[in-house]
Protein backbone atom coordinates (compact mmCIF):
# COMPACT_ATOMS: atom_id res chain seq x y z
CA UNK A 1 0.00 0.00 0.00
CA UNK A 2 0.86 3.47 -0.83
CA UNK A 3 -0.12 6.25 1.54
CA UNK A 4 0.33 10.38 1.02
CA UNK A 5 -0.19 12.10 4.08
CA UNK A 6 -0.50 16.43 3.81
CA UNK A 7 0.88 18.44 6.58
CA UNK A 8 0.98 22.53 6.91
CA UNK A 9 -2.07 24.04 6.73
CA UNK A 10 -3.99 26.03 8.71
CA UNK A 11 -5.31 29.76 9.76
CA UNK A 12 -3.21 32.46 8.47
CA UNK A 13 -4.16 36.27 7.84
CA UNK A 14 -4.30 37.83 4.19
CA UNK A 15 -0.81 38.17 2.68
CA UNK A 16 0.34 35.53 4.78
CA UNK A 17 2.59 32.79 4.15
CA UNK A 18 2.34 28.88 4.19
CA UNK A 19 4.25 25.34 3.57
CA UNK A 20 2.66 22.57 3.07
CA UNK A 21 4.15 19.13 2.77
CA UNK A 22 3.28 15.85 1.48
CA UNK A 23 5.09 12.84 2.51
CA UNK A 24 4.57 9.67 0.65
CA UNK A 25 5.29 5.95 2.10
CA UNK A 26 4.98 2.14 1.45
CA UNK A 27 5.62 0.07 -1.32
CA UNK A 28 6.87 2.68 -3.67
CA UNK A 29 9.48 1.48 -6.52
CA UNK A 30 8.91 4.77 -8.54
CA UNK A 31 7.17 8.41 -8.32
CA UNK A 32 6.45 10.42 -11.43
CA UNK A 33 4.88 13.23 -10.99
CA UNK A 34 3.88 14.93 -8.09
CA UNK A 35 1.13 17.76 -7.77
CA UNK A 36 -1.28 19.79 -5.28
CA UNK A 37 -4.37 20.18 -6.47
CA UNK A 38 -7.47 22.56 -4.12
CA UNK A 39 -10.83 22.67 -3.53
CA UNK A 40 -12.90 25.44 -2.59
CA UNK A 41 -16.12 25.03 -0.94
CA UNK A 42 -19.00 24.60 -3.40
CA UNK A 43 -16.48 24.17 -6.53
CA UNK A 44 -14.56 21.79 -8.46
CA UNK A 45 -11.10 20.27 -7.69
CA UNK A 46 -8.64 22.56 -9.49
CA UNK A 47 -5.29 21.94 -10.10
CA UNK A 48 -2.35 23.79 -8.34
CA UNK A 49 0.95 22.65 -9.92
CA UNK A 50 2.82 19.22 -10.33
CA UNK A 51 6.29 18.53 -10.52
CA UNK A 52 8.24 15.88 -12.44
CA UNK A 53 10.66 13.60 -11.17
CA UNK A 54 13.38 15.64 -12.94
CA UNK A 55 12.09 19.05 -11.21
CA UNK A 56 10.16 20.32 -14.59
CA UNK A 57 7.27 22.62 -12.93
CA UNK A 58 3.62 23.48 -14.02
CA UNK A 59 1.22 26.00 -12.59
CA UNK A 60 -2.03 27.36 -13.16
CA UNK A 61 -1.03 30.94 -14.74
CA UNK A 62 -3.16 32.72 -11.79
CA UNK A 63 -0.97 31.09 -9.39
CA UNK A 64 2.47 31.69 -10.98
CA UNK A 65 4.92 33.81 -8.74
CA UNK A 66 2.96 33.29 -5.50
CA UNK A 67 2.92 29.26 -5.36
CA UNK A 68 6.05 27.56 -5.78
CA UNK A 69 6.23 23.68 -5.87
CA UNK A 70 9.67 21.77 -5.21
CA UNK A 71 10.26 18.06 -4.40
CA UNK A 72 13.05 16.11 -2.43
CA UNK A 73 13.11 12.64 -4.03
CA UNK A 74 15.11 11.25 -1.47
CA UNK A 75 12.34 11.91 1.24
CA UNK A 76 9.41 10.97 -1.52
CA UNK A 77 7.90 14.39 -0.43
CA UNK A 78 6.41 17.14 -1.93
CA UNK A 79 6.09 20.98 -1.01
CA UNK A 80 4.05 24.16 -1.74
CA UNK A 81 5.28 27.36 -0.72
CA UNK A 82 2.40 29.85 -0.39
CA UNK A 83 3.16 33.51 -0.54
CA UNK A 84 0.53 36.75 -0.47
CA UNK A 85 -1.92 34.62 0.38
CA UNK A 86 -5.55 35.29 -0.76
CA UNK A 87 -8.94 34.91 1.23
CA UNK A 88 -9.55 33.00 -2.17
CA UNK A 89 -7.73 30.68 -2.01
CA UNK A 90 -9.13 29.15 0.95
CA UNK A 91 -9.67 25.55 0.00
CA UNK A 92 -8.60 21.79 0.70
CA UNK A 93 -5.43 21.58 -0.61
CA UNK A 94 -4.98 17.53 -1.92
CA UNK A 95 -1.54 15.90 -2.37
CA UNK A 96 -1.26 13.14 -6.19
CA UNK A 97 1.41 11.35 -6.87
CA UNK A 98 1.69 8.75 -9.58
CA UNK A 99 3.59 5.82 -7.77
CA UNK A 100 5.00 2.61 -9.70
CA UNK A 101 4.33 0.41 -6.37
CA UNK A 102 6.49 -2.83 -5.94
CA UNK A 103 3.03 -4.51 -6.30
CA UNK A 104 2.75 -3.45 -9.99
CA UNK A 105 3.93 -3.31 -13.65
CA UNK A 106 1.93 0.27 -13.95
CA UNK A 107 1.39 3.75 -12.31
CA UNK A 108 -1.00 4.18 -9.65
CA UNK A 109 -2.74 7.40 -9.00
CA UNK A 110 -2.61 8.57 -5.37
CA UNK A 111 -4.63 10.95 -3.58
CA UNK A 112 -3.81 12.19 0.13
CA UNK A 113 -7.01 13.00 2.54
CA UNK A 114 -6.31 16.65 2.17
CA UNK A 115 -5.40 19.73 4.45
CA UNK A 116 -7.15 22.69 5.15
CA UNK A 117 -5.82 26.10 4.36
CA UNK A 118 -8.45 29.05 5.47
CA UNK A 119 -7.07 32.58 4.79
CA UNK A 120 -8.94 35.03 6.59
CA UNK A 121 -8.55 38.21 9.17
Amino acid sequence: QVQLVESGGGLVQPGGSLRLSCAASGSILRINIMGWYRQAPGKQRELVATITSGGNTNYTDSLKGRFTISRDNAKNTVYLQMNSLKPEDTAVYYCNADVRPYTSWRFVSYWGQGTQVTVSS
